[in-house]
């Protein structure tokens, strides 16, 4: 087993970094938080386009690159290291996973090409207002009627679901948990943008009422892959951001002076950026085992996934506290870019299982 980075991943690592260097900075970030859709058009055009970003790890028979989750997963660091304001979670990793994972031969070659082009925007919607990520939280109803499916629920924090023209949904039916595809556009389906923490990714909730569907794939399947995949994404953007502020404090302790010498040198600051760096490795080594083990479609993604998302979120969520601690008064000001990461690493634990559940469900797994 080789865990390190082959010469072609560590060249996309740094084609990405510039890409966003240019494309994404902070005060980029911030012009884009105040818009409603939370993006640009351009930039999303050009990131297919030119670097096929969307289509990544989407097999070349659905339009795609062919890559792995390794790589995919480089780009979702450099994605969270500079948090980029861009549907991309939503419909490469969240409703594209779903498809790869659980729709037919025939809905991959529909739905995949549109999402590797950028011409498709796609949201999953799972979660519902009891805020639970597991499959027993799914609520919404699921009932045939002819060749349709009709929809009946509540979803809440859909990413990106407010822009999404097509969404995949999770709910009940009679045969058992699945998921659906609903058209943006769908008679019976109400979108409201909701209040976020991080506003760099815009959630919506979803109403539907009487709304037609099409089933992907089989009902009654476990959607443990798919959320297991979703884990490894989330955990491979989380280590980008933590590092990110890890970086910012270490740069900050270096250039600021009190008493006559640098923060850098005292010891108290050197204690939190120490501590910063034991858990950042630690989240970056579960993170890319975890990339590792979904590229191989391995069993032990079940072990894997839940145990870097765990350690990931509470690396990222630890590191951007103690990035605002050591920029003292001026990290907490609205005018310092230490706030946009200590909500985006707030959302991200949250988002899909914090690490209390991802623990328990890793105990679970293990029989504990």
């Amino acid at each position: 087993m080789n865990f390190t980075f082959t010469d072609e991943q560590e060249e996309l690592r740094r084609t990405m970094r510039r890409f966003l260097e240019d494309k994404s900075p902070t005060t980029e970030v911030r012009r884009l938080m105040e818009t409603p859709d939370g993006y640009d058009e351009s930039v999303w055009k050009q990131m297919a386009a030119e670097l096929g970003l969307q289509g990544l790890h989407i097999p070349e028979e659905y339009g795609g690159q062919g890559f792995s989750f390794v790589e995919l997963g480089i780009v979702l660091e450099e994605m969270g290291r500079s948090l980029l304001a861009a549907p991309f979670l939503s419909s490469v990793c969240l409703a594209g996973n779903a498809i790869l994972d659980l729709g037919s031969d025939a809905q991959r070659k529909e739905l995949l090409p549109g999402i590797a082009s950028g011409e498709t925007i796609a949201a999953l919607a799972f979660a519902e207002p009891n805020g639970r990520w597991d499959a027993t939280g799914v609520e919404a109803t699921a009932r045939k009627e002819g060749s349709d499916w009709i929809l009946n629920g509540t979803k809440r924090f859909v990413v990106d679901g407010g822009i999404a023209s097509v969404l995949i949904v999770a709910a009940k039916a009679p045969e058992g948990l699945g998921l659906f595809v609903v058209r943006g556009d769908a008679d019976g389906l109400t979108r409201e943008a909701l209040p976020t923490l991080d506003q760099t990714r815009k959630q919506a909730s979803l109403e539907l009422k009487n709304v037609r569907a099409t089933a992907l794939g089989d009902i009654g399947v476990s959607l443990d892959k798919l959320l297991d995949h979703v884990s490894v994404c989330i955990a491979a953007e989380i280590v980008g951001g933590a590092q990110r502020c890890l970086d910012m404090a270490v740069e900050y302790a270096k250039n600021r002076v009190q008493f006559g010498r640098p923060i850098g040198q005292f010891q108290a600051i050197k204690h939190k950026c120490a501590d910063m760096l034991l858990q950042i490795e630690s989240a970056k080594t579960a993170a890319y085992y975890a990339m590792w083990v979904a590229a191989k479609d391995d069993d032990e993604l079940r072990l894997s996934a839940p145990l870097a998302k765990a350690v990931a979120s509470d690396a990222y969520f630890f590191a951007a506290s103690e990035n605002i601690q050591v920029h003292g008064g001026i990290g907490f000001t609205w005018e310092h870019d230490a706030h946009l990461y200590f909500k985006r690493a707030k959302s991200s634990e949250l988002l899909f299982g914090d690490p209390v559940y991802h623990r328990e469900l890793l105990a679970t797994r293990l029989g504990i």
